[in-house]
């Protein structure tokens, strides 16, 4: 969880665009309130294991380019995370899968769909990494507060390494 609020905080400094869905919710629950979905986050409830569910996507082609760069964060990796990636992998996308925010229920089946990832074409980094290569530049306006975040939330980034990143 403390990835996905990096990242969401991230994305608001940033300006980037906020994609989420829920696995089934009356089944399964909505997404956790710890995330704090900021008020502009596209949000869909899905049964298919991918989000590229037909809402997601009419939302995606509205946006100014057919071609984005995805960081995607989330739970299963074998399962939705993968699905989703391999999906926008196929449809021309570049594909950010951070290590340090995706879980899996079964621990030994994480590493197994990271490597899959990769292989398949996938950017596998953490969110440290990814967000310093979204900035590009300390030059940059947003480049103060996303190193602010990024002090601010090293004690959280660091065990999520420790505990995920075993790949």
């Amino acid at each position: 969880i403390s990835t996905a609020q990096k990242v969401l905080k991230a994305s608001a400094t940033l300006n980037i665009p906020v994609f989420a869905t829920t696995q089934n919710a009356a089944r399964l629950g909505p997404i956790c309130s710890e995330l704090s979905l900021p008020p502009s986050t596209f949000q869909a409830d899905k049964t298919a294991f991918s989000m590229m569910v037909p809402s997601l996507r009419s939302a995606l082609s509205s946006e100014k380019s057919s071609s984005y760069q995805v960081a995607i964060v989330g739970i299963e990796t074998h399962i939705c995370v993968t699905q989703t990636a391999l999906d926008l992998i196929a449809q021309g996308h570049k594909v950010y899968v951070l290590a340090d925010g995706v879980s899996s229920c079964n621990e030994g089946e994480r590493g197994i769909a990271l490597r899959r990832l990769e292989s398949e074409g996938a950017v596998v980094t953490t969110s440290e990494g990814w967000l310093y290569e979204c900035m590009g530049d300390a030059s940059i306006d947003e480049f103060k507060a996303i190193a602010g975040l990024v002090k601010e939330t090293k004690e959280k980034t660091s065990d999520a390494v420790q505990t995920l990143c075993k790949i």
